[in-house]
């Protein structure tokens, strides 16, 4: 069994984090989730998923945000963001992977600089520091040249930079199908297979 780091922070686009929680959720990984203050906004604006400070309550969003019953699933962990003495902090707690998503352009700069203002940036420093798989899903547009330079930071320290960006050469029909190109890519960076993916079979 893996295990891996869901960071949300303050951007839009939290239909593709749901997506890749959903399959998360359903695999026999363990998964840590913190969420921001600014993240936890995002999701009751664009999800009306309402979190507080009642870890029960939160457990009882998630359920109906992700449709899985996150309470009766062991493997899984909920950290506040303010926690830096929690475990994925340290470099001694294994784990696989991470994702921030989404990555908003204050998070991409704390961590790609190196700054830890919360568990998300401490966990994603570690996660570079011990040369492990972190994804940062960025949604800003356009991008100015502090974003640029804050991109290529990131990535020259071991991050794979992946803008919420999908394609359209598999035709899709629906937002679903949109947010399931992203959520798919997202997972194969991760090292998880899925079917969410549609690889061009070339013509």
């Amino acid at each position: 069994m893996a295990r891996y780091i869901v960071g949300i922070s303050g951007a839009s686009g939290a239909p593709y984090v749901r997506r890749v929680l959903q399959v998360l959720v359903n695999s026999d990984h363990q998964l840590d989730l913190v969420v921001t203050r600014s993240g936890a906004k995002v999701l009751e604006v664009e999800e009306g998923v309402k979190l507080t400070g009642d870890v029960g309550a939160n457990f009882g969003e998630l359920s109906r945000w992700l449709d899985h019953d996150m309470a009766s699933r062991g493997a899984f962990q909920w950290h506040h963001e303010a926690n830096v003495a929690a475990d994925i902090a340290s470099g001694s707690c294994h784990v696989d992977g991470m994702l921030v998503a989404p990555c908003s352009g204050g998070t991409l700069a704390r961590i790609a600089n190196g700054m830890s203002q919360s568990l998300v940036e401490r966990a994603a420093d570690v996660t570079l520091k011990e040369r492990r798989r972190l994804i940062l899903m960025t949604r800003e547009t356009p991008l100015s040249l502090i974003h640029l330079r804050n991109m290529i930071a990131a990535t020259e320290a071991g991050a794979v930079v992946l803008p919420a960006s999908p394609g359209f050469y598999h035709n899709p029909e629906t937002i679903d199908d949109l947010v399931d190109m992203i959520a798919g890519r997202i997972l194969y960076h991760l090292g998880l297979e899925s079917d969410l993916l549609q690889v061009w079979g070339g013509r």
